[in-house]
């Protein structure tokens, strides 16, 4: 379901990764190469889209909101280039994600 925008939905779109994969070092890139690899139903992309999520703030996100005017790609880069924390707190989200998700030992 699309807002306004035509790049803006609901909830993290995995699509949007190969946009904010080069953002950060290689534990990074990893990360998000394997979760778009995995496919919208992959484990791995599960994951990366809920840390995704909670770090975009898309539980805040509504259609008059200047982020869904922007679109998710934007955001998504925004959000991963000034993450406090940077690198190694991203990828601790996507461990809280996993954990969160039962998976944390797969």
């Amino acid at each position: 379901m699309h807002m306004y925008n035509e790049d803006t939905e609901l909830i993290y779109p995995l699509r949007v990764t190969p946009a904010i994969r080069d953002l950060h070092g290689e534990a990074w890139r990893d990360a998000a190469q394997k979760a778009y690899k995995a496919g919208p139903e992959g484990h791995d992309a599960v994951v990366f889209v809920l840390a995704m999520a909670r770090v975009n703030g898309c539980h805040n996100c509504n259609a008059d909101s200047f982020r869904a005017m922007k679109g998710c790609t934007a955001c998504a880069q925004d959000n991963v280039r000034r993450y406090k924390g940077g690198e190694k707190a991203l990828i601790k989200q996507i461990e809280k994600a996993a954990k969160d998700l039962g998976e944390a030992d797969e």
